[in-house]
Parts: C-alpha cells; structure tokens; sequence
C-alpha cells in the first residue's frame, strides 16, 4: 500500500511492514511523476475553463473612437472612485451641469483611460490637473478629439471638476480639480461637471513639489515631451509625481446638490 509517497509491504501474518527493494521505490517514484503531470494537465484545462478575471476597462473602446461607448449619454449622477498613490477619492458628476463633459468622462472611466496616469501638474491654493495617458499610442488617439462646449453652469469652487482647454472648442482628456475656489476661471469658460465629495483630502495631499515643469497646463504650450513620452518620461524625469492607479465607475453616489 502507498503512505505517505512510501510503498510498504505488508505481508500476510507480518506485524511490521517490511522495506521495499531499490528496483521498487525507483518505480514508486516513475509512478509518482507520472501522476504529478497527469495533476499539472488537469490543472491546466480547469484553469482555461474558469472565466478569466474582469479587464479595468475596455481596452477596445480605448483604442477606438468610434466604439458605440462614446455615443452614450451618462447617467443624470453618478459616482467615480479614483484609487491613487495617497489614497482614494470620489468623484460625483452631475449631469445636468455639463452634459457633454459628463459622457466623455463616463466613457474615460469605463474605458480605464485614467488607469496607471499621473497627475502632472499640481499647484497648490490652484488645481491639480491629470487626464493624459500613461500609453502614448492612446494619447496619441485622444489628444484631438474635442468636444463641443458646456455653458458654464457651476462655478469653479473648490473640489469641483472641469476640464483643461486653451479655448472654445478645445476639451479632450485632461481635467483639473479646483484646490480652491477659483471662481475667476468662470467667465473663461472652465465648466465644471462633477466635484469631489468624498477623500478631498487625499487630493490636497497630491506632490505638487514640481510645480508647472513636468507639463504644465494645456495654454502654457509645454506638454510636448509629456504626450510624446508619457509614463517613462515622467517616471524618468518627474519620479515623485502622485499616480491614479485605477478609477472606476461607481452609480450616484447621492442626489445632486444645488
């Protein structure tokens, strides 16, 4: 009988089982070996049975602009969790401020374009601003493909959300999170469509040791080495940059405010 990996005889009226012979145990161990790539094969099938782990995004849509996900319009609220090299904040987008604004960040999420990005410009009492991508193939794809303006139907206070532009006619990827009540950038035009209502905290935490060098906004006209390189350009040159390490999309949080 085997005990254990050890084949022992035991011998009709023997009390103690006897020891195999060398010849015996050489061929316990064939058998074992055997048996242990019949296990890994049948390891291996269950494996590929099993439905693989969900992706962060769609990569497709990523990839893809003309994917029927950036035709869909948003909820009227809901909520993104953003889970950073600080700690997690929530991001609740009201629709009804910005419509057009709140799709495009929908599908961003849902896309997991913001997954492994860096927020590049932080200014402290200013914004921090993140929403280039850490691939620049996908960069590459995103970077001039606008949309249409809000009106500016919220205020630029503080924790609010809104995109970058350098004019009409100019929102694509990248958003800033007000610091502060920045209620000048109003009559620019900025048009908020969400605000942080949970981990404002975690966001005024971000490193903002770099200032406006590692990009800078989208008017300063420095952003050039950044699309081109993305991640291994600022890792490179801007290490202490504060990483997004996923968002994803979470429903309405809570009603919307006034």
């Amino acid at each position: 009988m085997r005990y254990l990996g050890r084949v022992i005889d035991r011998t009709p009226g023997s009390a103690e089982p006897a020891a195999t012979t060398p010849a015996r145990r050489r061929t316990c161990r064939s058998r074992l070996a055997r048996a242990g790539l019949v296990l890994a094969a049948a390891g291996c099938v269950l494996a590929a049975a099993l439905p693989a782990a969900p992706a962060g995004g769609d990569r497709g849509a990523l990839l893809d602009p003309r994917h029927e996900l950036w035709s869909r319009h948003a909820p009227e609220v809901f909520g993104a969790r953003f889970e950073t090299t600080r700690g997690a904040f929530t991001v609740e987008v009201v629709r009804a401020w910005a419509p057009l604004g709140a799709d495009r960040f929908h599908g961003l999420v849902a896309a997991g374009f913001f997954d492994d990005s860096r927020f590049f410009r932080v200014v402290p009492g200013f914004i921090a601003q993140f929403g280039i991508a850490g691939d620049p193939a996908v960069t590459a794809i995103w970077k001039d493909r606008t949309i249409a303006d809000d009106p500016a139907r919220q205020g630029n206070s503080r924790a609010t959300v809104a995109y970058a532009m350098t004019g009409p006619g100019t929102r694509a990827t990248q958003l800033y999170i007000n610091l502060a009540d920045n209620r000048r950038l109003d009559a620019q035009g900025f048009a908020p469509c969400g605000r942080v209502i949970a981990g404002m905290e975690v966001v005024d935490r971000l490193y903002s040791g770099y200032g406006e060098t590692a990009g800078g906004g989208m008017r300063g006209g420095r952003q050039g080495q950044l699309l081109a390189g993305g991640n291994a350009f600022l890792d490179a040159a801007f290490p202490r940059l504060d990483r997004i390490l996923r968002a994803r999309l979470l429903g309405a949080p809570r009603a919307p405010g006034p």
